[in-house]
């Protein structure tokens, strides 16, 4: 079953459970969707109000790109769940001879590679997620603001969670220059994501 298809509790007794995914890359994209939510809460509680009149048209734009946005997360929450399931198959595989061994070797180290690259994914909507969740405490209702740094928050938290699942993965690749370029990529992203963060917090404090 589709986790976007569950309720709450569903989600999270599957979660609770001795089953090993769903689990933090999931988690981690859920993080995702639940800022992205926001982000378009606080651009719909902006529209329509007079005094953020000069406001309107971007945050009609922002609350669109957010939508868009927890789409993505929910869809990557599954993906990364699916990343994990073709890894344990890929193990599964016979490994009686060497050819068996070669071929089970090969799949293993493909599905590692997915592994790593889904929650890549997460971490660089998250970098998007700042963005967006900047544009709202900085053009946004300020009665929302705290929603916006909340949002804000979860861009950050869950773009380390889904740093750690590249990592892990990453740690059985023997690819050494697919290696390097994600990390490079992973740690480039970490800093814009922080400095983003950084910025618009810096924008809600102000307004407590």
């Amino acid at each position: 079953m589709s986790m976007m298809k569950m309720s709450i509790e569903e989600f999270l007794r599957e979660l609770a459970s001795d089953s090993p995914a769903p689990g933090g890359g999931s988690v981690a994209a859920l993080g995702g969707a639940l800022g992205a939510a926001l982000v378009a809460m606080v651009a719909r509680l902006t529209v329509g109000k007079e005094k953020y009149k000069d406001q309107w048209t971007c945050m009609e734009e922002l609350a669109g790109k957010a939508d868009d946005l927890r789409d993505r997360f929910l869809a990557l929450m599954d993906e990364d769940t699916a990343a994990f399931n073709d890894f344990m198959d890929a193990m599964r595989l016979p490994k009686n001879s060497d050819e068996e061994k070669a071929r089970r070797s090969a799949a293993m180290q493909e599905a590692l590679k997915k592994a790593a690259l889904v929650p890549m994914k997460t971490l660089q909507s998250c970098r998007e997620l700042a963005e967006y969740a900047k544009r709202a405490v900085e053009g946004g209702n300020v009665n929302a603001i705290t929603d916006g740094g909340t949002a804000l928050l979860l861009s950050s938290s869950s773009s380390k969670a889904a740093a750690y699942n590249v990592r892990i993965n990453l740690a059985g690749v023997r690819d050494q220059d697919f290696c390097d370029k994600t990390r490079r990529e992973l740690e480039n992203l970490i800093k814009e994501i922080d400095a983003v963060v950084g910025e618009g917090l810096k924008k809600v404090e102000e307004n407590l």
